[in-house]
């Protein structure tokens, strides 16, 4: 293990009327690649702010090896008060000199000189990281560092942390991000923190190996097993096995997807399908577009099949907002048509959260101030329904303004996704979301009824969600590619001249599924809820002897076998209740 350069001992938080975390140990080693894994609101921006020593904490130590330089890149940070984005930049504390910023700006392809109020999001992360990295730092605290960047911007910022000699904390929603860069993980959890010398690549592995242990834990502290409870403890891992046969499913759909797209003849065959026709919701015909001399869209064809799931990706300014636009019917082409199903009602979730005031409430947003969610002509009560998206329904009366940006993002989630309609457009859906609302985000997706648009950076979320994906480069031309960004990447890295590989061999047939318990598992599963109350008043009855101060010098004899059964009464216990689990896991595989 690096010696620590940075740590914490004994950190405590208070926020509002408890604490948000407390008697934390926390240390970050001089070549450290860490990810700081937790829920939206356990307070992961909190603690690196702790760490860069912006705020003071109610208890605890920090330590710092003396000429360490800390920096932190915050996920929105202030650029009010500055005229440029260079101005922004070498305002900070130990700020780089202009030449140092215009070096690492280059590279990210910004302009400095640009005024910081009219600058976009992209821009702005952009001037930050330039700030951020200029300043040569020993620890680098990166809190979202992937939000507003293009591909292409992610990709340099990839290459230049793997090059970096330092160390770094970095919070993200991208799991391909920390897949690459990550070796220790940081889990805050319910007020504690563990961590693990394994990258994020093994994180699920690991919360699955904790939590699977807690509910064995709490099983055993409990008098009863509950196949209710269990099922809650492990929500998690069950959304998990949920999402593996969705991919399964998706794996389904971009098949027949890549059959109707074909090569360049097959796919005017297979257009020319009526049943293709009738399920087409948007018709793009040899549609071009440009803005003054630059070709942004030209002589794009293209069908949006119903219950397409389409991903959207490019460099920014590659064009892909304003073939969004195109598809939505909100602008007109230059050339050629677009044509929209008549039946077409869609809701759009876009970057900004315009829909949001923070001064009204949850429950303002989403029942009108009542108690009722009206949700897809269904009524669901507020407080189950934020439970489906992950809310504590305590947070009902809260204001918008006090929420987290990712609880933001899930309660307008929450609002949209109880409209009812058969187009969803979403616009860089996952800034600011966890992982665990990623992954329920994707479930929503997967089950949604409907048409997918999606505009996004996020590479795994893509590959977990699209059908299609199409693809700018920023000439006019627009790749069609069956599959997520992975499937995109690939058909960039390799021609279609490239020669094409062996026909691999059939996969043998899977064997056959299990439909019931054997005879004996079920009976286990059947007898021993009732086995293990047994067991705990036999335990009961030998304590209550056991209990008696002067059994030991009045019947040794009777003690020591006392004692002796109530071990292995324990004993039995823990096996038994570990045999009922394995067996309620078998049951809810079977369905």
């Amino acid at each position: 293990m690096a010696a620590p350069i940075l740590s914490y001992e004994g950190l405590g938080l208070v926020q509002g009327s408890g604490w948000l975390f407390q008697d934390l140990d926390i240390y970050v080693g001089e070549r450290d690649r860490l990810a700081l894994i937790g829920r939206n609101g356990a307070g992961k921006t909190t603690l690196l702010k702790l760490l860069a020593g912006r705020i003071e904490p109610d208890k605890g130590k920090r330590v710092i090896v003396p000429g360490t330089h800390v920096v932190m890149l915050e996920q929105e940070p202030d650029f009010s008060g500055f005229a440029t984005l260079m101005d922004f930049a070498v305002a900070a504390p130990n700020a780089p000199e202009e030449f140092e910023v215009a070096a690492i700006a280059d590279q990210l392809g910004i302009d400095m000189s640009r005024t910081a109020a009219s600058a976009s999001g992209g821009e702005r992360r952009r001037a930050a990281l330039a700030r951020a990295l200029a300043q040569n730092p020993d620890v680098l605290l990166l809190d979202e560092p992937t939000n507003h960047l293009d591909l292409a911007a992610i990709d340099w910022l990839e290459s230049w942390l793997a090059r970096y000699t330092g160390a770094f904390v970095a919070i993200s929603h991208d799991r391909t991000f920390l897949t690459r860069l990550t070796r220790q993980t940081l889990w805050l959890d319910r007020g504690s923190i563990r961590r693990k010398e394994i990258g994020f690549g093994g994180f699920e592995e690991w919360s699955d190996a904790v939590t699977a242990e807690e509910v064995r834990a709490a099983q055993r502290l409990d008098s009863k097993l509950r196949l209710e409870a269990h099922w809650l403890e492990r929500g998690v891992t069950a959304r998990r096995k949920r999402n593996q046969g969705r991919l399964e499913k998706l794996k389904e759909m971009r098949a027949t997807r890549a059959a109707m797209i074909g090569g360049p003849g097959v796919a005017k065959l297979g257009l020319a399908n009526d049943d293709v026709r009738s399920k087409s919701v948007i018709v793009a015909e040899n549609i071009s577009k440009s803005f003054g001399d630059r070709t942004i869209i030209k002589n794009f064809d293209f069908r949006v099949q119903r219950g397409d799931r389409i991903g959207i990706v490019g460099a920014n300014g590659a064009g892909k907002s304003t073939l969004l636009k195109l598809l939505t019917g909100e602008i007109t082409p230059d050339s050629g048509t677009i044509t929209l199903a008549p039946t077409l009602d869609g809701i759009v979730i876009d970057q900004q959260r315009s829909l949001l005031s923070p001064d009204k409430t949850v429950r303002d947003i989403l029942a009108d101030g009542g108690d009722w969610v009206e949700v897809r002509g269904v009524k669901k009560h507020i407080q189950g329904y934020l439970k489906e998206f992950l809310f504590n329904p305590g947070v009902v009366e809260a204001s918008v303004g006090a929420l987290s940006g990712g609880e933001r993002s899930r309660l307008l989630l929450a609002r949209e996704f109880a409209r009812e309609s058969n187009l969803l457009v979403l616009d860089e859906p996952t800034n600011d979301l966890d992982l665990e609302t990623l992954d329920l985000l994707q479930e929503v997706i997967a089950d949604y009824a409907g048409t997918v648009l999606l505009v996004s950076h996020d590479r795994d979320f893509l590959d977990r969600t699209v059908t299609v994906t199409l693809g700018l480069d920023g000439s006019g031309k627009v790749d069609i590619v069956a599959g997520g960004y992975a499937d995109w990447e690939a058909k960039r890295v390799k021609p279609n001249t490239a020669k094409e590989k062996a026909a691999p061999t059939a996969a043998p047939p899977p064997p056959t599924a299990r439909k019931k318990l054997s005879y004996k598992d079920q009976r286990d599963y059947d007898l021993l809820p009732g086995r293990i109350e047994e067991i705990e008043a036999e335990m009961a009855a030998a304590e209550v002897e056991l209990s008696d101060g002067t059994l030991f010098t009045r019947d040794h004899a009777k003690f020591t076998a006392l004692t002796s059964k109530l071990e292995k009464l324990r004993e039995e216990k823990a096996a038994a209740e570990d045999r009922w689990l394995e067996l309620a896991e078998a049951v809810e595989a079977l369905g």
